[in-house]
């Protein structure tokens, strides 16, 4: 196959003009074709691009363009196991937005299509390929952590007030993305979950506690809070660590605090002193890189090279199983 990959944008509504800038900006890619079934939206983006992509409103007429080779879809949840079916069906890689579906049965059955044709799905778990999470996973993968004792997460801001997705489906499953890649898909024995509707038929607020067999995993979601706040807390048993994607300087600190366990020798044989270790925090280097960019250019790299991709439809499924069982505790 040619390795420059033909692709198709569907959708440029909110998320949509991003994708199609990074398509844009790759020159790896022949960035073909912005299909949008609103014409204003086709109309501004034919604004920005002119005549460097072809335009329409039919979603068909991609479809039956055999000279694409993969489709973005870049619409609203509800509508992503149609239009990746049609894709499928019509023998083309697609690239979705997360989360993958709004149930597990219609990605199993998107993942099963896509084996039997040999096609490639690439779920766009953005944050899986941030420079800090990619620093993360190299620093957990070292052993500098030591083993992992709880993850505790918060994404947190004013709106957007979402009706087809809560709050748990539209930011926690960043975190639950993170969380699969950093522990190589480790699957949790319980899930607990609470949550509030306000402002919308689904929850605007969400507090998803997940056990896992050797650590634990609080997830914070809302659209309620009058800060933004985009945090994640890490604790090892030698390090631990804070990313906090809303501070502009220090993105991400390893700490060198914890606990020692001292065993006195004039002690009965189960007693012992726990102290607590307070070392340098240290900042460390990060590449210099769009998270989106790199998502589709690995999806890009799938297809020339035929392996799977990092958030492929079988990880994408792990993470909708954690949210249809919490969406039962709510």
């Amino acid at each position: 196959m040619n390795n420059k990959i033909k692709i198709a944008l569907v959708g440029y509504g909110y998320w949509g003009p991003n994708v199609a800038r990074n398509l844009y900006k790759n020159e790896e890619y022949e960035f073909a074709v912005i299909c949008d079934k609103r014409g204003d939206r086709v109309k501004l983006a034919r604004k920005v691009y002119a005549n460097a992509v072809s335009y329409t409103e039919n979603f068909n007429d991609i479809l039956k363009d055999k000279s694409i080779d993969a489709v973005a879809l870049a619409v609203e949840t509800s509508a992503h196991y149609t239009l990746a079916k049609e894709v499928l069906q019509a023998g083309k890689h697609v690239y979705v937005e997360k989360p993958f579906t709004d149930n597990v049965k219609d990605a199993q059955e998107l993942y099963e299509l896509a084996t039997e044709k040999k096609l490639k799905i690439h779920v766009d778990h953005i944050m899986v390929y941030h420079p800090v999470i990619k620093k993360i996973k190299e620093i957990i993968d070292n052993g500098d952590l030591g083993e992992l004792i709880y993850f505790d997460c918060s994404r947190i801001n004013l709106g957007n007030i979402k009706n087809d997705v809560s709050s748990m489906w539209d930011l926690s499953v960043h975190d639950l993305s993170i969380i699969d890649f950093l522990t190589d898909g480790a699957e949790p024995s319980d899930v607990m979950a609470m949550g509030k509707k306000a402002y919308s038929c689904k929850e605007s607020i969400v507090f998803l506690t997940l056990k896992y067999e050797k650590f634990l995993a609080n997830i914070t979601s809302s659209w309620l809070s009058p800060i933004k706040e985009r945090r994640l807390i890490i604790a090892g048993s030698k390090k631990m660590l804070v990313y906090d994607d809303v501070d502009v300087l220090n993105k991400l600190i390893v700490y060198d605090k914890g606990f020692n366990v001292e065993k006195l020798a004039d002690m009965e044989y189960d007693e012992f002193v726990v102290k607590t270790r307070t070392g340098d925090a240290l900042i460390p280097k990060l590449e210099q890189s769009d998270a989106l960019y790199n998502s589709l250019e690995h999806f890009r790299q799938c297809i020339v090279q035929d392996k799977e991709s990092i958030t492929d439809a079988k990880s994408a499924i792990r993470m909708l199983k954690i949210l249809e069982q919490a969406d039962k505790k709510l």
